[in-house]
């Protein structure tokens, strides 16, 4: 019975984080691991457990949402939709070792674009003497590789995200995090779709029905926290939050 509270308060803090600023495959997996799931069959179960709750702090963030560059939110979506179903795909059949390995480097990556990101839009718009700026295609192509490392992997693909636009487009890590939850939501949604009927995610309903509940409180709940944080502190957040996630990623390693 402590082991199943465990696993919904996991839940709550996986879809608080999601909803916050990223991080909370880290939590959901290794919280599923511990239940004695088996590590692959657990990587599916977190990705299905989390979708509801993405979806539910999508919707709080609804009325927040900004265009990311030239791209069009329905042709961004689409594209997380596709991509997080064929990463989903490459679950089934290639060994994750390989995005385990890169995981902590295009962490540490994310986690400095993101400490440093505006800085350096503002020094190469200077040096070209126009704004930095991705064009609609290269959004897409780089959305596109993200989705399916999201729904081949998960961990810290929003922050990722954020990283991208950051330093592609100069949006600020506070303005786009709804849109990084609406993205995240359409990435798990499509990936959860193919687990679902190709892999063992359904093994056992009640672990999977707990953590799902929980992360559906927590991501309502982290959005609503979310949406009266100064827009500093948000950036705080999803900055500490890059840094932690990148340490445990390398210790875990």
């Amino acid at each position: 019975m402590t082991e199943f509270l465990l696993v919904v308060l996991s839940g709550v803090a996986a879809g608080a984080l999601n909803a916050i600023g990223g991080g909370g495959t880290f939590v959901a997996l290794p919280a599923l691991v511990a239940f004695g799931t088996p590590p692959v069959v657990a990587n599916a179960m977190a990705r299905v457990a989390l979708v509801p709750g993405a979806v539910a702090s999508a919707w709080v963030y609804r009325r927040d949402l900004v265009p990311v560059g030239p791209t069009t939110t329905k042709a961004l979506t689409a594209t997380s939709v596709l991509g997080g179903g064929v990463g989903a795909g490459l679950v089934l059949l290639l060994p994750a070792s390989a995005f385990t390995v890169a995981a902590p480097w295009l962490l540490a990556f994310a986690t400095v674009t993101l400490a440093f990101g505006r800085h350096l839009s503002k020094a190469l718009s200077s040096a070209t003497g126009r704004p930095v700026g991705m064009s609609s295609r290269a959004v897409l192509t780089a959305q596109f590789c993200l989705a399916v490392y999201g729904g081949y992997f998960g961990g810290a693909v929003g922050i990722m995200m954020v990283a991208l636009w950051n330093i592609g487009l100069g949006l600020d890590a506070a303005v786009s995090n709804p849109m990084r939850v609406g993205q995240l939501a359409a990435i798990f949604l499509s990936a959860s779709v193919l687990f679902l009927v190709a892999s063992d995610a359904l093994r056992a309903p009640l672990v999977l029905t707990a953590m799902l509940a929980g992360a559906v409180a927590g991501g309502v709940a982290g959005a609503h926290l979310a949406r009266r944080l100064p827009a500093w502190l948000l950036r705080s957040v999803v900055l500490a939050t890059a840094v932690i996630m990148t340490v445990l990623y390398f210790l875990r390693g």
